[in-house]
């Protein structure tokens, strides 16, 4: 019988493993100017320490979409083999690494690796979770995710420690993260376990129905801006500082965090709240429009005081992620039962290719126009997001033409796994 302490237990733990196995991702970015310093490169060249993991993840997440990895590997051994096979990338590069040519692979390689922790995370997230009270239980783990993300702005910022430092202890928290998904985490009662043969055009197939083709483009217009801003908000904090003549670095770090960690998990945590509580559309298109127009105010607020800065950035910070957990929730709700770790994957991969391109451009951007102006370049993200996610209806219900002739076996009263809820996946333990 699964209980509720259980339910909330695995919850937690899936939590914790993604805040440690993700804190590696952006630990190279995090270093960027002791690294600028120490091997003489430029913002151009710099920029690769981030988009190699981005390429990375999006290899390993095709990869991942066309053998059905997520979907045909035990979840929790593979996010576990996964997490510390990052660590070890992140290790070695600290270690041993004194130059960008050879940082650039192992970057690269940590991003096909992280491929096997988020999507297979939102993945074991589900399956603990009924359809209604998945909202908040993806945001409690995109909660996890971006406070992950920040934690290496946070070891920076602790003082002025070697880059070499920040990312042996990113790498030392992975690891942790994978010992105790390997040992600790199992699948919920919602985990469909039917034997699947291979399928990777259902990442293809899933965007002929409406659910999942709208819940897709907003989460591509959503992308278009995340990841940008939190690869270059330190830069656009640092550079607002410095033409107003205030601040020292540590203290760029320290908002960046707060920024990016503790306003993120804020904005998750009410994201997925409001998803449950007004609906998955509306809660998507309220981020949106909110941090849309944080893109579209940013240059007001480049030399503002601190304190407004601060104020600012926090609001921007909540609102650019409390939608990530509403797109992941419709998909899974949407997708086709067997394939939704498939779905899930393929989803990050298209989106995370999108976060490339964004991030190449906001340098060139600033390049052009100084940072007061840079990010403008991401409005147009929130603002098709939003247009596509207030027209998918808040609650959508499972569609695809794959999974209805499975609901029939289900609403048949004769069959054993009769399950009349069309919003909840099928149980097996």
């Amino acid at each position: 019988m699964i209980t509720a302490p259980s339910t909330n237990q695995q919850r937690a733990l899936i939590a914790i493993v993604q805040v440690l196995g993700l804190c590696v991702w952006f630990s190279a970015t995090a270093v960027v100017p002791s690294l600028r310093s120490e091997w003489g490169i430029g913002s151009t060249a710099a920029v690769w320490l981030t988009a190699s993991v981005q390429i990375g993840f999006v290899a390993g997440a095709i990869t991942s979409t066309l053998f059905n990895l997520a979907d045909r590997i035990t979840p929790q051994y593979l996010l576990a083999a996964s997490a510390f096979g990052a660590a070890v990338c992140t290790a070695v590069l600290a270690v041993f690494v004194n130059s960008l040519s050879a940082a650039i692979p192992l970057r690269f390689l940590t991003g096909i690796l992280l491929a096997g922790v988020y999507p297979v995370g939102m993945k074991l997230m589900a399956s603990w979770s009924e359809s209604t009270d998945r909202g908040r239980a993806f945001g409690v783990l995109l909660g996890a995710l971006t406070l992950g993300s920040a934690l290496p702005h946070l070891i920076s910022g602790l003082g002025p420690l070697p880059w070499r430092t920040v990312m042996v202890a990113a790498a030392v928290l992975t690891s942790i993260g994978a010992l105790i998904a390997v040992l600790l985490i199992t699948p919920g009662p919602h985990l469909d376990t039917r034997p699947i043969a291979p399928r990777p055009r259902y990442a293809i197939t899933m965007f002929r129905e409406r659910g999942p083709r709208l819940a897709n483009i907003g989460y591509f217009g959503h992308m278009w801006e995340l990841y940008a801003l939190w690869t270059w908000m330190s830069m656009f904090i640092l550079a607002g500082r410095e033409q107003r003549g205030t601040e020292p670095a540590t203290a760029t770090s320290i908002i960046a965090f707060a920024a990016i960690g503790l306003a993120g998990i804020a904005g998750c945590l009410l994201g997925g709240w409001a998803s449950d509580r007004f609906g998955r559309s509306p809660a998507a298109v309220t981020a949106l429009v909110v941090s849309g127009t944080c893109c579209v105010l940013s240059p007001l607020f480049f030399t503002a005081p601190t304190g407004v800065l601060l104020a600012f950035l926090l609001v921007w910070g909540a609102a650019v992620i409390a939608d990530s957990g509403v797109f992941s929730t419709s998909l899974s709700e949407t997708a086709d039962t067997r394939f939704v770790g498939t779905a899930l994957t393929a989803q990050t991969a298209i989106g995370f290719l999108l976060t490339v391109v964004t991030i190449q451009l906001v340098p060139i951007v600033a390049d052009l126009t100084g940072w007061r102006y840079a990010f403008l370049l991401l409005t147009p993200g929130p603002l098709v997001g939003a247009v596509a996610m207030a027209a998918l209806r808040a609650r959508p219900t499972p569609a695809t033409d794959s999974q209805e002739e499975h609901h029939e076996q289900y609403l048949d009263p004769a069959h054993p796994d009769r399950r009349p809820d069309r919003g909840t996946l099928p149980h097996r333990r």
